[in-house]
């Protein structure tokens, strides 16, 4: 059996990522969202009160894409941005009554999701899976010779 017999692990990887993560998508559009959405009333909502900088930290984007997300999520009435009164310069974000309205149809539909993706697959090699992923993770984590 040569090395490419079947494709290799990144390659396969890569490949059940964009599946995955395109049908998680659909199913946020179908429940009236999208990732960068929920990802956002999800981090708000773990933290009572974020700032700007933390939730671009906790989302893993960039601040200036943090703003046009915050913005058009202002616009929509999901979210209040206030001054934060020990510092100016920082935003606290905050859901409004609307947000949790839509963090909830979200929750519900990525928890949906997930027992769909879990189907057929027992505890054990989720757990299995789980620690390959990390694993995976930390050796492509490790820079170059």
């Amino acid at each position: 059996m040569t090395p490419f017999d079947r494709p290799p692990v990144g390659m396969n990887l890569a490949r059940t990522s964009k599946v995955v993560a395109q049908a998680f998508d659909a199913a946020m559009a179908e429940a009236g969202g999208t990732l960068p959405v929920w990802l956002t009333l999800l981090s708000v909502k773990s933290k009572e009160l974020a700032n700007q900088r933390e939730l671009a930290g906790m989302i893993g984007i960039q601040g200036a894409t943090l703003t046009h997300h915050l913005n058009a999520m202002e616009m929509q009435g999901l979210l209040t941005r206030r001054r934060d009164p020990e510092n100016r310069r920082v935003h606290q974000v905050a859901l409004t009554e609307a947000g949790e309205a839509l963090f909830e149809k979200l929750r519900l539909a990525a928890v949906a999701f997930d027992k769909r993706l879990r189907a057929g697959i027992p505890d054990d090699r989720l757990a299995e899976f789980a620690e390959t992923l990390a694993m995976l993770r930390a050796n492509a984590e490790v820079p170059q010779s």
